[in-house]
């Protein structure tokens, strides 16, 4: 499973690929990664984060042995909520 951190990077890139029109819409982008549509919706919601937390997640700490200490299954239902300062409680609750 790829780092969290690794995911957002790819949301930022493929978010830029679509926009700058290198990729026309994001069934091609599933197309060409070998995924769902579903798995890259999943990806890109990652950008949905506050800007805070997305930097936080872009700088999270090298796991070199065990499990990452965030997963994307537990940042997802985050990604739903529209307001930040909310999003932010909920950050606040998942890092250790």
């Amino acid at each position: 499973m790829p780092r969290l951190s690794r995911l957002l990077a790819l949301a930022l890139r493929l978010e830029e690929q679509v926009r700058s029109g290198a990729i026309r819409n994001y069934t091609e982008l599933a197309h060409l990664g070998h995924v769902s549509r579903a798995r890259i919706s999943q990806i890109l919601n990652l950008l949905l984060l506050a800007p805070d937390i997305q930097e936080e997640i872009l700088f999270l700490p090298n796991v070199e042995r065990g499990r990452e200490l965030l997963r994307m299954r537990q940042v997802l239902p985050i990604t739903v909520i529209l307001d930040w300062r909310q999003q932010r409680r909920l950050w606040r609750a998942l890092v250790p």
